[in-house]
């Protein structure tokens, strides 16, 4: 859990993914074209993938990726960032985080 929480408030935008996963894919690009660099944190290559999907169950994710944190707060897997987003609430929330260079 540890690890987990040190990776996630490292940069603004964090995303735990697997390199197969096609929501973590969504995910990515939905931030993407937003203009936000996350950092992106593919478990599926770090040798304590079971320990960090149980850590990212245990801290609220539905399904432990694509898991999203803004700011070193968990915002959800996909069904709650999509969700923000369709409501309009995404962007407010990541607004700090985007790159006008990007």
């Amino acid at each position: 859990m540890d690890k987990v929480m040190r990776m996630s408030s490292e940069k603004g935008e964090v995303i735990f993914t697997k390199s197969s996963c096609c929501l973590c894919y969504a995910v990515q690009i939905l931030f993407r074209d937003l203009r936000v660099q996350p950092t992106i944190h593919e478990i599926d290559n770090d040798p304590d993938c079971r320990e960090i999907e149980k850590a990212l169950l245990r801290l609220g994710c539905s399904t432990a990726v694509p898991a999203v944190f803004v700011g070193g707060k968990l915002v959800g897997s996909t069904n709650e960032v999509m969700s923000l987003h369709l409501s309009g609430s995404l962007v407010p929330l990541i607004k700090p985080y985007q790159s006008i260079l990007y």
